[in-house]
């Protein structure tokens, strides 16, 4: 058996007054309660609280002014990647369209990455299907191997900015990826992306891969769309 560390009281905190957060507790522009009173509310001192505040500031998620309370921040509008990570711990909290929404995002920036990927390195793009006939006709397999995938056509890609999507992303991946999976005709339809995608990477055609990935990055969403609509996950 492996036993998890407990969580530490700033990270439990933290979490907390995400979770507050996200549900509407402290809904986009409220003021937070006075710091002995969160803090009491919280069961924690009021040095845990401000180091989880601090946190929650750096991140993007509250405003902390000087001598005024602290507000919560419109993280939908001016919100970073690093939310994306933090997100994923409270995922029964975030609105229905939010998969559909990151779903679409990937339909606009996985064809560029595949066609830098197929361009500079199509070895590594063949490196990264290495096991497809093979997969396990399961949703958790299908997760773990689309996701990595993805990640090996962003570093392939040689732009940061893609790896550091890719990576911010890999808990929500973890997540929806497996409730995606769960529908034979998704992993029939993955399972022929990766043969194409194959095919493309052998002869080199980075302009094949790229109209490849728009298509299946389109079709992929039709399918969420179709099997959930606007269901909460």
């Amino acid at each position: 058996m492996e036993w998890q560390a407990p969580e530490k009281p700033n990270e439990l905190t933290e979490n907390r007054l995400l979770a507050a957060i996200l549900d509407g507790e402290f809904p986009i522009g409220s003021s937070l309660p006075a710091e002995r009173e969160l803090a009491a509310r919280l069961g924690v001192t009021r040095p845990t609280l401000r180091e989880a505040l601090q946190r929650l500031g750096r991140d993007g998620w509250l405003e902390i002014r000087q001598g005024k309370p602290t507000r919560v921040r419109d993280y939908w509008q001016d919100g970073n990647l690093g939310m994306l990570t933090a997100m994923a711990g409270h995922w029964q909290s975030l609105p229905a369209d939010f998969v559909p929404n990151l779903l679409f995002i990937r339909y606009l920036l996985a064809p560029e990455y595949a066609r830098l990927a197929l361009a500079n390195h199509p070895e590594q793009v063949l490196e990264a299907l290495l096991g497809a006939e093979d997969l396990p006709d399961t949703p958790e397999a299908f997760a773990v191997y689309d996701w990595g995938v993805h990640k090996r056509l962003t570093q392939a890609s040689g732009i940061a900015f893609f790896v550091y999507f890719i990576n911010n992303v890999q808990g929500l991946y973890a997540l929806a990826g497996p409730r995606y999976f769960e529908h034979p005709e998704t992993r029939a339809h993955s399972r022929a992306f990766y043969a194409d995608l194959r095919r493309c990477a052998e002869a080199r055609d980075a302009a094949a891969g790229y109209t490849l990935m728009q298509r299946v990055m389109f079709e992929s969403r039709s399918f969420w769309l179709r099997f959930y609509g606007g269901q909460a996950v």
